[in-house]
Parts: C-alpha cells; sequence; structure tokens
C-alpha cells in the first residue's frame, strides 16, 4: 500500500468519527481550536472551526496534503513547469500579477519582462481612451464599452466589473457571452456607435459564440460609421490573422501566452475591459492582491496556508463525508456572480473522472458549486440548507465595511450571515421546539403534528472568509485563494486541472447539428436528436 492510499484510509477513518459527532462540541473539547482554524493571509481572514473535523483530524488531513507531496506540485507549479500535462503546457498565471521585475519561466523561457511591456500597453491604451485622446471614428470619445466572450473570456473580468465598478462610471462596460442574439441585443440597446468601443475576447480568435456575436456588433458599428468603424474594434487574441481578418487594427490587438488558461486569465489582457472601465490603477491593486495570495500559498507552511486548509476543509467534505455538493454566499451584492464564476474554475478544473495518467481516478472529484448573493438566498434555496435531507457545505464571505449606502443596512447584513452560519451548526432542538409551542399554548395534538416540522438538525458546516472592505486588492487576494485551492485538490485528486476535455464532445457535435438545422444533409443521429433536428430545421 502506497503513503497515499494509507493517508486516504485514515482520512476516511477519522471522517466516519466526525460524521457521528457534534460539531459545535468540538469547541468545548478544544481549547486552541479557534486559533488554531483562523488564518489571516493577504487582506482576509480564513475561519474554518465550524468544519466537522477535529483537530485531530486536521492533522490527519494535513499527512494527506504531504503524501500527495503538494509542496513538490506547488514548486513545480510557480517554476513555470508544465503542470498541463495532457497539453504539454505550464500554468502560469501568477507571472501575470507578480510585481514588476519578476523573473518567472514558463517550459524554461523567460515571460516576466514580456508581461510587464504587456501590462503597461495595457494601461497606455486605456488612459488614452479614458482621457479621450484616443476617439472614435467620428471624433467622439468613448463612452461605452461592449466586452465580447465566453467562459474565462467572461466570467472574470464580468466578476471584477461587477465587485470594483463605480456607481457613476465614465465609461460603462456592459458584456455579451450568450450566442442567444438576446444578450447582444440587450448590451447594444440605447448605446450610440460613435461613442461605443467592441472589445472581443478569444484566445483563438475561432469560438463560434464570441465570433457570431463579434461579427454581429462589428456590423452593427459599420452600419452607422462606415469602414472607418473598425477603429472601433479591439480584439484580445493570439491569433493574428484571424484578428486582421475580423478588421482589428493590428495595434489594437492585446495577445497572451498559451500558459495562460481561460479561467484563470481575467489577470491577462483578458481583463483589459476592466483596465479602462476602472482605470489602471485600479486593476494593478487588483493585481497586487491576488500577488499577495501568491506570496502566501507559496510560502506559507501547509498547517497555516489558506488555499491548502481550505482545499482540506472541502475534500474532508466531499471525500470523507460524501457530501458533492457546495454553497458559496456572498453577503455583498458586489461579489453576486462569485459563484458563477467558481462554477466555472472548480468545475471545469476538477471535474475529472480519470487521473493525469489516464487512469480511473480512485476518488471522487470536484464538488457542484452553487450560490448566490445574501440575503436573498435566505428567501430561496435556505429551507433546503437548513432542514433538508442532505448536507451542504456552505462557503460564506463577508465585507466588514460597506463600499456604499447605509452603514446600518451593513450591519443588518452582517447580522444575517453570522446568524446564519451559527444556526446551520447549532440547529434547534425539538426538546426545544415543544417547549416553546406548550409556552404558547399551542395543544398537545398539534405539538405533535409541528415540533418536527420546526426542529433544526444543525450539524452542517460552513467555512467563513471575511474582507475587511470589498476593494482591489481583497478581490484580487479571493480569486487567488479559490485558484490555488482548485490547485491544491487536483493534487489530492491526482488529475489534471488545467485541461478542460469535457467540453469539447458538445462543441463538435453543435457544428455537425448546425449544418444539418442550415439545410445540409442529415446525419446519424439517436432517434431523439434526429426527431429534434427535424422539428426545429429550416
Amino acid at each position: 500500500m502506497s503513503d497515499l492510499t494509507a493517508a486516504w484510509g485514515r482520512l476516511t477513518d477519522a471522517a466516519a468519527k466526525a460524521g457521528a459527532r457534534r460539531i459545535a462540541s468540538l469547541f468545548d473539547a478544544e481549547p486552541g481550536r479557534l486559533d488554531r482554524l483562523t488564518v489571516e493571509a493577504a487582506g482576509l481572514e480564513l475561519e474554518l472551526s465550524k468544519q466537522p473535523w477535529s483537530l485531530a483530524d486536521l492533522d490527519v488531513c494535513l499527512d494527506l496534503a504531504k503524501a500527495a507531496q503538494v509542496e513538490a506540485a506547488r514548486a513545480r507549479f510557480f517554476a513555470g513547469e508544465p503542470v498541463n500535462s495532457s497539453e504539454h503546457r505550464a500554468a502560469l498565471h501568477m507571472a501575470l500579477r507578480a510585481p514588476k521585475g519578476s523573473n518567472f519561466k514558463a517550459d524554461g523561457g523567460p515571460v516576466s519582462a514580456a508581461v510587464d511591456a504587456m501590462r503597461d500597453r495595457m494601461a497606455a491604451f486605456a488612459n488614452a481612451i479614458r482621457s479621450g485622446a484616443l476617439k472614435g471614428a467620428t471624433g467622439k470619445p468613448f463612452r461605452k464599452l461592449v466586452h465580447i466572450g465566453i467562459g474565462g473570456s467572461d466570467f472574470g473580468p464580468r466578476l471584477v466589473w461587477e465587485a470594483l465598478r463605480p456607481l457613476d462610471a465614465a465609461i460603462e462596460v456592459r458584456f455579451v457571452a450568450n450566442v442567444d442574439p438576446a444578450e447582444l441585443a440587450f448590451a447594444l440597446h440605447g448605446l450610440d456607435p460613435a461613442e461605443t468601443l467592441v472589445v472581443v475576447v478569444s484566445k483563438t480568435f475561432t469560438t463560434q459564440e464570441t465570433m457570431t456575436n463579434a461579427k454581429a456588433a462589428r456590423d452593427w458599428l459599420r452600419a452607422a460609421l462606415g469602414k472607418a468603424a473598425d477603429s472601433h474594434l479591439v480584439a484580445v487574441s493570439s491569433a493574428l490573422k484571424e484578428t486582421a481578418a475580423f478588421g482589428a487594427p493590428d495595434d489594437q490587438v492585446f495577445g497572451f501566452g498559451d500558459w495562460v488558461g481561460g479561467r484563470y486569465s481575467v489577470w491577462s489582457p483578458v481583463g483589459l475591459s476592466c483596465v479602462i472601465g476602472l482605470g489602471p490603477e485600479v486593476f494593478e491593486r487588483l493585481l497586487a492582491g491576488a500577488a499577495a495570495m501568491d506570496a502566501h500559498f507559496q510560502a506559507a507552511p501547509l498547517a497555516a496556508n489558506a488555499p491548502v486548509l481550505l482545499a482540506l476543509a472541502h475534500v474532508f467534505n466531499r471525500n470523507g463525508l460524501g457530501r458533492p455538493v457546495r454553497a458559496v454566499v456572498p453577503y455583498a451584492q458586489r461579489l453576486h456572480l462569485l459563484p458563477n464564476f467558481l462554477q466555472q474554475l472548480e468545475m471545469e478544473s476538477n471535474g475529472k473522472q480519470v487521473t493525469k495518467d489516464g487512469k480511473p481516478a480512485p476518488h471522487h472529484t470536484a464538488q457542484a458549486v452553487f450560490g448566490d448573493a445574501g440575503t436573498n438566498v435566505q428567501h430561496a434555496f435556505f429551507q433546503l440548507m437548513h432542514q433538508g435531507t442532505d448536507i451542504i457545505p456552505t462557503d460564506f464571505i463577508a465585507v466588514r465595511e460597506a463600499s456604499e449606502g447605509d452603514p446600518a443596512a451593513q450591519t443588518i447584513l452582517l447580522s444575517n450571515v453570522i446568524a446564519q452560519a451559527e444556526a446551520l451548526m447549532v440547529g434547534k432542538p425539538e426538546s426545544q421546539v415543544r417547549k416553546e409551542l406548550a409556552e404558547k399554548g399551542v395543544a398537545a395534538a398539534e405539538i405533535e403534528t409541528l415540533a418536527p416540522q420546526r426542529t433544526f438538525p444543525g450539524n452542517r458546516p460552513s467555512a467563513f472568509i471575511l474582507l475587511d472592505r470589498l476593494d482591489p486588492e481583497r478581490l484580487g487576494s479571493l480569486l487567488a485563494l479559490y485558484e490555488h485551492k482548485t490547485f491544491v485538490e487536483g493534487v489530492l485528486w491526482e488529475i489534471n486541472s488545467f485541461d478542460q476535455w469535457g467540453v469539447e464532445l458538445g462543441k463538435s457535435l453543435a457544428t455537425k447539428v448546425l449544418g444539418e438545422l442550415q439545410g445540409g444533409p442529415a446525419g446519424a443521429h439517436d432517434p431523439s436528436t434526429a426527431r429534434l433536428i427535424g422539428k426545429l430545421r429550416g
């Protein structure tokens, strides 16, 4: 038996005992629990004391991380080795946000100087747009920006914009991802083409949804401005031949290396729309926050390493206790897109059934992630969270200071997130419910019916991430925390977190079906698919 197999066995044994234990009881049993399970890192506080593990269980989890050689994998990751083994690429998004003058290498070749030059070029371009030095075809300054991308070319920039956008933006940024024509129609509605910049983000410049929307937006510009409209086009891509054919001027094309994965790309020129909309200084602060978390992840010992501990908590629930679903609930409306971002980050990265060696994965992999902003979700799915038949661990994210608005409302918001985390853990026993109903004079027969319905089982775990304020640095740190957490999980599960072959089959079949819907010859399909094509064929 290998050391790793033995370590997994010890985790399974520890979890079996944890499942029969009340989390709340651990606070009395372990006086140092809060201190041991609270970590401050890069402007964030991570508290894991409401997780089902004991401190002894934590040590078992740390032994698993050591047996999986997380530290050695981390070293290869930061060294720019080809950790994306199926595509023989590095995954070096940390280089994109490192302090200028760093010395990162991808596959042995230096990249930091090129990254620094691109950051400077992005900043200069953004400043020219923001100041009005660079104007549109008619001489009007740009007031609106339409960002077109999908997947990693959309989720990160959209999240960053929603989280940090000013109340009164000098340049408004609108996003288009879905090939459903309604989204583009809404994005363009009310805009003046003479004041609109279109930023198209696609590494290959062949992504079907993105290019369909991009061509429609380009045609909208050209219909109003003629061929001069092409000066309103910006491309984020490394496919220069395709961007030229599309019409984007060469000096408005921003590329990046193949060691930048889509879901890790917001730090690259993929974030150009945010650089323009928020300003280069804000974007640099975002990068600095992520770089601070990189430094923590790289240097902190496993027992005090925030991404490692968060990964271990999630793995303890997923693998040890058989909990395949996790909720992420930010109590900050500006972070309402965080669960969407994490769905791609975690489920595309780690939604794998085979190891890096092509063998069946020996353990269940990624949790399914869902969520939305609190307090809204308290009136939606929190009934399930508190009294449903499944235990669903929750990540709570809270912000101490409000970005704007009434401080009293922020206090109400904070009271809710604290109370929900407590309620999920402690619950409300049936004996207490019966006593309260009896004191209200409810008849005994009715108490028999009502008491079980009003009982809260509790013992439902949560992680708590606290930000002092939602500023660019802390947002960058938060996103990097989850990036590195996802990497650690991939190491534990022995999978490649940096490819995404699972998205390819549906895309290739869609191309085949499209030809048939457009009148091409019928292909071989199952009866249900063939019927749908026949019904919807033009």
